[in-house]
């Protein structure tokens, strides 16, 4: 898969109004157990590589479905849920980690999701902000244009950065917390006219086309919050990442980050922000308060590559920032000295996304998989590989299972795919190891372990006067 192919998004597919219903036989029961294997090496491949041809949509005869209602007494969206599956089983060659549903509907590919307690979101290419209340749909949203290519949620207040590069801002009405209403659009009109009269402000994003510099001029592919939300992040196809605060929705900075799309974006602590780029590169940046504005400084590239960067993530503690790239590989680096920990190996294609929870990171690909690895200390073993999509694998959400001890550690993970399908799952920390040779890997690769660090100095930048 080539950079060009991550750049653009899947093209719409054709409308249709009919529903999907999965079974609980062939959408529970046959992947509540992830089973692990012991083939000889030959077979290995062989195993992986299998998809279960079962996990496609099916109707229920009208005489033995449960779902044999009118279609005005229900959602088109179809919600499976099986909360009932035993967690523990005696069999030890299982593993706990299991599929507890899927969300289907026939509007479009899922492209972005958030998860916030027991409320998820999903946007898709249908323009459509879906909501879910514990696996039951929700009042949603609609956006007017551009598919929704990222959602963040920060308090009573949901940011979506669509296609046609607006950020637009939704919050959900005190009153009725079903409603959510549209409060405004980044950057707002007021500054967008006030600032658009000064020649200054434009800046060249195409040959012989100028545009504002704090309007993004293509698609945004990631959104992100900092550690103290007082700010949100967006990268762009357009090679910049902007800076937004939060409370009175103003662009203080437009950094020209890499030469080719930024894919990725996300805020670690200590004001540090880590870009991945389908020019192949990482970069991290360091932000710095300057009276009432903020100024990015680039510090370092941690990695300089062929194949194009698509994902990027820190762990919770952000002690450890991962990437994944087209070439199927996820790089990771201890944070303290920023130094190369190793590569993991476990998909076929192109990563897509990439996501942590506790000690756990799931990374999902264009080879309709998801692994889950575990870190302890330096080492990440391969804890599960999750089939069950019929597309790739374009978003991941998690969060805590309210069902979780301390001494056992459960997440709830949302998967959604160019399939049109949201998928639930239940993982823990404790489950045991896949004996899977290619995907517990965390190898070194074959360039320095520590890359050495760039001079720091001043971004291309762009702000607004005080």
């Amino acid at each position: 898969m080539n950079s060009s192919m991550l750049k653009k998004g899947s093209k719409r597919g054709g409308s249709s109004r009919g529903r999907r219903i999965f079974s609980d036989e062939n959408s529970v029961h046959k992947f509540n157990r992830i089973k692990r294997t012991n083939l000889p090496a030959d077979k290995d491949d062989d195993y992986c590589n299998t998809r279960n041809s079962q996990d496609q949509a099916v109707t229920h005869s009208r005489s033995s479905s449960p779902y044999n209602v009118s279609p005005m007494e229900k959602s088109p969206w179809s919600s499976q849920r099986n909360a009932n599956i035993p967690f523990e089983d005696s069999d030890a060659s299982f593993s706990p980690n299991v599929l507890m549903g899927s969300l289907v509907r026939e509007e479009g590919h899922i492209y972005s999701l958030a998860a916030s307690g027991d409320l998820l979101y999903t946007g898709s290419d249908s323009k459509n902000i879906r909501v879910w209340k514990n696996q039951k749909e929700f009042p949603g949203f609609k956006s007017n244009s551009g598919l929704v290519k990222a959602i963040v949620i920060s308090g009573a207040m949901i940011f979506t950065g669509h296609q046609d590069g607006k950020i637009r801002v939704w919050k959900v009405s005190s009153k009725d917390p079903s409603i959510h209403k549209r409060i405004g659009t980044l950057p707002t009109m007021k500054d967008y006219f006030k600032n658009s009269m000064k020649t200054s402000n434009y800046i060249e994003v195409k040959r012989h086309s100028n545009a504002v510099w704090y309007k993004h001029s293509d698609a945004i592919s990631c959104l992100s919050l900092s550690e103290d939300k007082a700010f949100l992040y967006s990268s762009s196809w357009d090679k910049t990442f902007k800076v937004w605060r939060i409370s009175n929705s103003r662009c203080l900075e437009s950094v020209i980050a890499h030469d080719d799309a930024v894919n990725s974006i996300v805020a670690g602590n200590d004001g540090l922000v880590f870009t991945g780029s389908a020019d192949g590169t990482v970069k991290v940046w360091r932000r710095e308060l300057q009276g009432k504005g903020t100024k990015h400084f680039f510090s370092q590239t941690l990695l300089k590559q062929e194949c194009a960067v698509t994902a990027v993530a820190v762990n919770p503690n952000s002690t450890v920032v991962y990437c994944g790239s087209s070439d199927g590989l996820v790089n990771f680096w201890e944070r303290e000295k920023m130094s190369h920990g190793g590569v993991l190996r476990g998909h076929k294609l192109a990563i897509l996304c990439l996501i942590t929870a506790g000690n756990l990171v799931f990374s999902g690909s264009a080879d309709m998989e998801i692994c889950v690895w575990r870190r302890t200390g330096n080492d990440h073993t391969c804890l599960s590989l999750l089939t069950g999509h019929n597309g790739p694998v374009k978003c991941l959400a998690a969060e805590k299972d309210l069902e979780s001890t301390p001494n056992d550690r459960r997440w709830i993970l949302y998967s959604g795919s160019l399939d049109k399908s949201v998928k639930m799952w239940r993982v823990s920390e404790k489950a045991p190891p896949m004996a899977w040779k290619g995907c517990a890997s965390s190898a070194p690769t074959s360039m320095p372990s520590s890359l050495p660090a760039a001079t720091s100095f001043p971004a291309q930048t762009r702000n607004i006067k005080k």
